[in-house]
């Protein structure tokens, strides 16, 4: 069964407790009920069930495919929504642009079983805005059966193989597509070199024609399904997607991974904020830090959850970086690397 599968099928289990996914978000307040906006196949069923059950609060869940399509939803104003979560180069935008509330996370009950290490974070370093929600790596996935050979370098990716024909796939977000491809180059990140730039987007034009898609929803169901035979991959997908498909393998290449963090955020204007901070607090538990983990397949902040691991996750290789692999965490980027990004982005996608 396919992730998005998957998940239509516990979300219908649990609509006891959980209601419908909106198609729409809510622009007023809407009593008893929390709507989060979150990445696809991205939010453990479970996990909202319990919280309702537990709280009596009910939960609608939209989704998206980009911090991008994140911040211009924000941007637009009169979302609706009560949580987003923001990747951790994004939050500094979300807070410079007014678009994420203070919650004085450190103020909550539950914010003591942090890993201190995670209590104080480069891009919200008081706790002020947000919570942790999961962490991992992006680099890339592919078939063992269709390419046999040794892999160790993003060079896989970036100038793929004849094997792997036309078929692979790549994030739709211009930012993280541009940091793995910086990385694979041995250049800084946020990089404005008019040098660098170029042999950048001739890097990206190159690999083009192999492209099958430029899409970061669903990247795991392709490779399941053998839509693509090599994709860039967040780690916890690729788990996810070897767990159907033994063949498939994630790479940690010797160039190194990006490495991120996805946190809770209130919006501002958010219409039931109150209850928003209940859930940042409840996901600030083991349990049930746990449970996302076990969804997602990716690591939390809470060291207490990994009693509640599953044990097929926790010796996984993507839930376990090699200790000495690089992780260059991606950070907020000037506005003018980000208008670089852009055209450099605009060149490759026409």
């Amino acid at each position: 069964m396919s992730v998005k599968k998957r998940l239509a099928a516990a979300l219908l289990a649990a609509t006891a407790l959980l209601t419908p996914l909106a198609a729409k978000p809510a622009q007023a307040a809407d009593p008893g009920v929390l709507h989060i906006y979150n990445w696809t196949d991205y939010t453990s069923p479970d996990l909202i069930a319990k919280f309702t059950k537990e709280t009596g609060i009910k939960v609608t869940i939209d989704t998206y495919d980009s911090n991008e399509t994140l911040l211009a939803k924000l941007k637009a104003g009169g979302s609706g929504y009560d949580i987003v979560i923001v990747s951790n180069d994004f939050v500094p935008i979300f807070i410079s642009q007014k678009l994420i509330q203070p919650v004085d996370a450190a103020s909550l009950p539950n914010f003591k079983n942090l890993d201190p290490k995670w209590q104080a974070r480069d891009w919200d370093p008081k706790a002020e805005y947000t919570v942790p929600w999961q962490w991992g790596t992006t680099s890339f996935a592919y078939d063992t059966k269709v390419y046999p050979g040794p892999v160790d370098s993003l060079a896989t990716l970036f100038k793929p193989p004849a094997e792997f024909g036309n078929n692979v796939g790549m994030f739709g977000s211009p930012s993280e597509v541009i940091s793995l491809a910086l990385l694979y180059m041995g250049k800084p990140q946020c990089n404005t070199n008019p040098a660098d730039l170029k042999a950048l987007v001739a890097l990206l034009q190159a690999q083009k024609p192999h492209v099958k898609v430029y899409n970061s929803d669903a990247d795991s169901d392709r490779l399941i399904s053998g839509e693509t035979t090599i994709s860039e991959i967040w780690s916890g997908d690729a788990f996810r997607a070897r767990s159907q498909h033994p063949s498939l393998k994630y790479v940690y290449a010797k160039e190194g991974a990006i490495a991120w963090m996805d946190n809770l955020a209130v919006p501002v204007g958010a219409p039931d904020a109150e209850n928003a901070k209940k859930f940042l607090n409840f996901m600030m538990d083991p349990q049930n830090a746990a449970l996302e983990t076990n969804f997602a397949g990716y690591a939390n902040a809470v060291p207490g959850s990994s009693a509640y691991v599953t044990p097929a996750l926790a010796s996984a290789p993507e839930f376990n970086p090699p200790k000495d692999l690089k992780m260059v965490f991606a950070t907020s980027c000037p506005a003018k690397a980000t208008k670089d990004y852009d055209r450099v982005w605009t060149l490759i996608r026409q």
